[in-house]
C-alpha cells in the first residue's frame, strides 16, 4: 500500500481507547497479535486516548500501539493506523491547555477547529460553536504534514454534510490540498442518525469511505449495551466499563445508561431478537452494522481477548432479510436511544 493507493482495509477495524487504562501492554499485545492474525489490518487510536481520560495516562494508547508495531516488526506497508486529534471541548485542559480552536499553531496535533453536532446530537446549537477555524487553513497543515511523510491519508470524524463538501471541495479547485477519503460516524441499532442524514449521501457522491464508530468510538455495542450484559438484575459484571468507572465517566454515563428513555426497552427487543433467532446479540449488532451498503470498516474495542474473539466470530454472521425487518420495527418503536 503506498500513499496513492486506495484505502484497502478489513471490514472490521480494531479499537484502542481501553489500552492504558483498564488493558495493559501485555492485554494490548495479546489482542493486537490476535487480531493481525484474524486479518485485521486497521487500527484505531485518538490523541486523548485512553478512556476515561485521565493527564497521567494520555497518550498511553498510542504508545502502545507504536510499541507493538515495532516489537512485532509489523510492516507499515501492510496496516493502517487512524488516529484522531483533541478538539475544543473545555476539557482535557492537559493537552496543549485545552485548545479553544485548532488553528495552524495546532494543526500538526490536532485537527476539529470547528463546533458540529457530535456523539447523538441531532440538533445544531449556535451557541455552542468554538472560534472557526477555516477549512483551507487546516487542509494547508495537513497538505505540510502529508509532504514531510507523517501522515498517508486524511479523513474526518463526527463531521457535517456541509463539512464533508468544503474539504472536498478546496481540495478539487486547489491543489495540491489533500482531499480526506473518510468519514467515521456513529451507527448502532440504537443509533441509526448517520444513516439518516444527507451525510452518508453526500460521502457516496463524493466517493469517501464511510467508517462507523459507537460506545464512545468503539464497537457498535454501543458501550456493550447490546450483548444483553447489563439486563441481569445487577446490572452486569462488576468490571464491566459502565460499572467499573461509575461516577467517574460522566462522558460515557450521560449517552450509554440505562436511565435514558427507551434504552431498556430498546436493547431488551434487540437482545431477544437474537436469542428467537438463535444468534448471538454480539451477532446482531455487528451484523447490523456490516450489511450496510455505506459501511466500509467498523471500529470494535474489547477489554478481555474472549471478547475481541467473540466479535470476530460474530463479524461472519450473515442476518437474514426476516432479522433485519425486526430491527427496523424495533428502531421504529424507540428510535435512537442512544448517540
Amino acid at each position: 500500500m503506498n500513499s496513492a493507493a486506495v484505502l484497502n482495509v478489513s471490514k472490521l477495524c480494531l479499537g484502542t481507547m481501553t489500552f492504558g487504562e483498564q488493558n495493559s501492554y501485555e492485554d494490548a499485545r495479546e489482542q493486537l497479535n490476535f487480531a493481525r492474525e484474524s486479518g485485521i489490518n486497521f487500527f484505531d487510536v485518538a490523541e486523548m486516548y485512553p478512556v476515561p481520560q485521565r493527564a497521567e495516562s494520555q497518550g498511553k494508547s498510542e504508545i502502545y500501539l507504536g510499541r507493538w508495531l515495532k516489537e512485532a516488526q509489523v510492516s507499515r506497508e501492510r496496516v493502517l493506523v487512524a488516529t484522531k486529534a483533541t478538539g475544543p471541548s473545555g476539557q482535557m485542559t492537559w493537552i496543549r491547555g485545552g485548545p479553544t480552536s485548532l488553528d495552524s499553531k495546532n494543526i500538526e496535533q490536532a485537527i476539529d477547529g470547528r463546533y458540529v453536532p457530535m456523539f447523538g446530537d441531532i440538533d445544531y446549537d449556535p451557541t455552542a460553536s468554538y472560534a472557526p477555524v477555516p477549512i483551507e487553513e487546516q487542509l494547508e497543515a495537513l497538505s505540510r504534514a502529508k509532504e514531510a511523510g507523517k501522515i498517508i491519508h486524511v479523513g474526518v470524524s463526527n463531521e457535517t454534510a456541509y463539512g464533508v463538501m468544503e474539504f472536498c471541495r478546496l481540495a478539487d479547485s486547489k491543489s495540491p490540498l489533500p482531499r480526506i477519503v473518510s468519514i467515521q460516524n456513529a451507527v448502532t441499532t440504537t443509533s441509526k442518525i448517520i444513516t439518516h442524514t444527507e451525510a452518508p449521501a453526500v460521502s457516496r457522491f463524493l466517493h469517501l469511505s464511510t467508517f462507523c464508530w459507537s460506545a464512545t468510538q468503539h464497537s457498535p455495542l454501543a458501550m456493550g449495551l447490546l450483548s444483553g450484559k447489563y439486563l441481569t438484575p445487577e446490572r452486569g459484571p462488576k468490571d464491566a466499563r459502565l460499572n467499573l468507572y461509575r461516577g467517574r465517566y460522566a462522558e460515557a454515563e450521560s449517552r450509554y445508561s440505562f436511565s435514558k428513555p427507551n434504552c431498556i426497552p430498546a436493547v431488551t427487543a434487540y437482545v431477544d431478537i437474537a436469542r428467537r433467532h438463535g444468534i448471538s446479540p454480539v451477532a446482531l449488532a455487528i451484523g447490523f452494522v456490516l450489511r450496510n451498503p455505506l459501511i466500509m470498516s467498523t471500529v470494535i474495542g474489547a477489554t478481555k481477548l474472549w471478547q475481541l474473539k467473540e466479535i470476530v466470530e460474530a463479524s461472519e454472521v450473515k442476518l437474514t432479510a426476516e432479522v433485519l425487518s425486526e430491527i427496523n420495527s424495533v428502531h421504529e418503536r424507540y428510535p435512537n436511544p442512544t448517540p
